[in-house]
């Protein structure tokens, strides 16, 4: 099968195209004839080598795919059925013809999106809601800070939050951008980063209360700035390093704040973990998008023998939304 992989560390050109043995599927795996694949901060990121795959992972990239069932291996008790449409969260393999995945991080789509949209959707979902939901446990009534809201994980944070009642306050990079996102997405306001402090403008937008949840991915050139926005008992949840890994933090004022810094990954976490999130999105997000409270935010897509241009773009930061692949 037709898959893509980087041939070593670099920039957008390493990835190639290599024919690559057709996956099987193993004990509790679905087999999935791949319709579209979406790009994620952790494929550039393993592109550049700072992200290898976990341990017995495939070394093709790609965390999330739509398509349809193709097969199954043993002991496989969800009520699937062969050429039913999917989405599926991955460890990698994605970037490919086929891919396999446990059953238990397989969903059926919800109603009303098409599959190749649906591309865009598991990765983000099951990111914001483990992160903002089980995890922070954002209420309705709080605030939300999110960085990055023009992306695929903004974009999805953004909705999800206003959906569950909270406020929510994000950042972007450009006017058209924080356009957008008051706008489109229904943030309650937003920041551009470039020419606005954020953390004079959350403290403008909370009357001095602060941000009650802040939904990082810069890391850790944002981290004594998401300190000094946090509200009292706020929790702060880091989930990229877009920003760097390092960074000094006074741990006074975190402890005057009573606050908390949280650190996750989505990928490494085992298929238990990973089945609970996905169950949970299945139950709490896919009504929200049938309903079209909640859309998936697609900006464009590229056919897979184009991934390398795909990725360029994607590193360019023009993309609103999802950047997808398709098949």
């Amino acid at each position: 099968m037709k898959a893509i992989v980087a041939a070593g560390a670099g920039g957008p050109e390493v990835l190639s195209m290599i024919e690559a043995p057709a996956p099987v599927p193993g004990p509790g795996e679905v087999l999935i004839d791949v319709v579209a694949a979406g790009i994620n901060r952790a494929d550039v990121q393993q592109r550049r080598g700072f992200y290898p795959p976990p341990p017995g992972a495939s070394d093709i990239l790609g965390l999330e795919v739509s398509g349809r069932i193709a097969g199954f291996g043993p002991h496989v008790t969800k009520p699937f059925s062969v050429g039913q449409k999917v989405v599926a969260l991955l460890t990698g393999g994605g970037y490919a013809a086929q891919v396999v995945a446990p059953a238990g991080q397989v969903l059926a789509l919800p109603e009303g999106i098409d599959v190749i949209s649906a591309a865009g959707l598991p990765e983000v979902a099951a990111t914001v809601h483990s992160n903002l939901f089980m995890t922070a446990q954002l209420q309705a009534g709080e605030t939300l800070l999110v960085h990055g809201g023009a992306g695929g994980i903004g974009a999805m944070a953004i909705q999800l939050a206003k959906a569950a009642g909270a406020r929510v306050i994000a950042t972007a990079g450009s006017d058209e951008k924080v356009a957008m996102l008051t706008g489109y997405l229904g943030a309650d306001a937003a920041v551009n980063y470039r020419t606005e402090d954020f953390v004079e403008r959350v403290r403008q937008f909370t009357g001095g209360a602060g941000a009650n949840v802040i939904l990082d991915v810069v890391g850790a050139k944002y981290l004594a700035r998401n300190v000094a926005s946090l509200a009292t008992y706020g929790r702060l949840v880091v989930i990229g390093l877009q920003g760097g890994a390092t960074a000094e933090l006074n741990l006074g004022a975190l402890l005057t704040k009573r606050a908390a810094v949280i650190g996750t990954t989505l990928r490494a976490r085992p298929v238990e973990e990973k089945s609970a999130i996905m169950d949970g999105v299945r139950e709490s997000v896919w009504p929200l998008v049938a309903s079209g409270a909640v859309k998936p935010m697609i900006d464009r897509t590229f056919p897979l023998e184009q991934a390398s241009a795909a990725h360029q773009y994607f590193d360019s930061g023009a993309h609103v939304g999802k950047v997808l692949l398709t098949i």
